[in-house]
């Protein structure tokens, strides 16, 4: 074998053994990073979790769902999916099971979902929707939800003026080693819709601000759903401290 052939050879398994490194460094860093967001979402592979379906508010019947509740209860699916997870989709007046055993993806506010209020009354006792119930005559200037000295106010919109709604994205832990619970309660189904793509888009910044095991509450601002959908969506406050204080007349 002449010197020129075995130098051949030389850099074609130099070049073999660097591209199964780098092929194994990749493989390592996508596990690391998967590994992450299934710590964070209490989703490992092949476990189950619960997406709680609220019902339309306005609809006259019970298993009725809202369309763009719908298409935030598709992209759920689809990060449960990416995380290697089972998704188990029930009604809200269904389920009958504590917190801490599966993940749980809770769909909608105290208005809608059962479970949310339920949630909220246990773990969140500083948030109050208004209206907290279906009412026949409901008026959007009257619609707001508070944590603590903070108030967000729904803006219905129109030609003449931007409207805003606002959604509680909040992650709760019942305990050391259990299950998450993930709350997605909006003024409306697009409010709720935004809130799950700014999850699923910003929920590494959050593991790195919140860890994997902290309770978190924030207050989303959708600008403008009436022409922008659930594209438009920043942070108007984190309220954890405030949503988790009761408050004093219930403390009282």
């Amino acid at each position: 074998m002449t010197d020129s052939v075995l130098n051949v050879l030389l850099g074609l398994v130099a070049s073999a053994i660097t591209a199964a490194l780098g092929w194994l460094a990749q493989t390592l860093r996508r596990r690391r990073r998967l590994g992450r967001v299934q710590a964070f979402f209490g989703l490992p592979a092949g476990g189950d979790c619960l997406l709680v379906v609220n019902r339309h508010a306005a609809s006259v019947h019970s298993n009725s769902v809202q369309r763009d509740d719908v298409y935030a209860l598709m992209e759920l699916s689809g990060l449960v999916r990416e995380c290697g997870g089972r998704a188990e989709l029930v009604a809200h007046d269904r389920v009958r099971q504590g917190l801490g055993h599966k993940a749980e993806f809770c769909l909608g506010g105290p208005v809608s979902n059962d479970r949310t209020a339920a949630h909220l009354a246990s773990w969140l006792p500083g948030v109050v929707f208004t209206p907290d119930r279906i009412i026949e005559e409901f008026d959007p200037d009257d619609a707001s939800v508070s944590a603590g000295d903070e108030t967000f106010r729904f803006v219905l919109g129109d030609n003449a003026r931007t409207g805003q709604a606002f959604v509680l994205l909040a992650r709760l832990h019942a305990g050391p080693g259990g299950r998450p619970v993930f709350l997605i309660a909006g003024q409306s189904g697009v409010a709720n819709h935004a809130a799950v793509r700014y999850l699923v888009a910003n929920h590494r910044k959050l593991a790195r601000r919140y860890g994997l095991d902290r309770t978190f509450a924030l207050m989303l601002r959708v600008v403008n759903p009436g022409a922008y959908g659930p594209d438009v969506v920043e942070l108007a406050s984190d309220v954890t401290a405030k949503a988790s204080a009761r408050p004093v007349e219930a403390a009282a």
